[in-house]
């Protein structure tokens, strides 16, 4: 019975951290797009390609 009196707290505790810090990624952007990234690679930069074309010149 004393075990959870002492685990009792430190669940609340843990769960309204986890809470928080869901709140706060989620106010930040971090879930906004979840397409974009993983396709990104996919696209070259205008740099490197006028970069590859000076060397072969």
């Amino acid at each position: 019975m004393e075990v959870i009196i002492v685990l009792l707290p430190i669940a609340i505790f843990l769960a309204v951290g986890f809470l928080l810090i869901f709140i706060w990624a989620t106010k930040s952007g971090q879930y906004d797009d979840l397409d974009t990234p993983s396709i990104r690679v996919l696209f070259e930069e205008e740099n490197n390609i006028v970069h590859n074309q000076k060397k072969e010149e």
